[in-house]
């Protein structure tokens, strides 16, 4: 059975599983300033640090390994507590197995009704 949520509730995600808004990652053509690079995945990131938004641009070489819907389809990005537990104990479909794009940070690509989710877990 589906389950409704009124427009002053929180989504599933925050008010139960207790997940965190991190950022809205926006592909883009355009370069722009300040970009950071990452080499592993063949593209480059920007805005996040300066953003009170959390807003993130993240622009693709054309060879990039990522799959097309995160190059093409903004993401929604969430920390999480535990990447290990989110990815056995929900029905998630991976787009993206975890990796870890830096030191300390492990990473998870979802989907959900054809939008990229990217869970973030941090080591404490």
């Amino acid at each position: 059975m589906m389950k409704y949520r009124s427009e002053h509730e929180l989504p599933e995600a925050i008010a139960e599983w207790g997940w965190k808004y991190h950022h809205l990652g926006i592909p883009t053509e355009n370069k722009l300033p300040e970009e950071r690079y990452l080499p592993e995945y063949k593209f480059y990131v920007s805005g996040f640090s300066t953003s009170p938004f959390g807003v993130e641009w993240m622009r693709f070489e054309k060879d990039s390994p990522l799959s097309k819907l995160i190059k093409t389809i903004p993401h929604l990005a969430f920390e999480v507590e535990d990447l290990d537990y989110e990815l056995a104990n929900r029905n998630l479909m991976f787009i993206e197995e975890p990796s870890s794009p830096s030191d300390g940070i492990r990473v998870a690509m979802i989907v959900h009704n054809g939008v990229p989710i990217e869970l973030i877990e941090y080591e404490k």
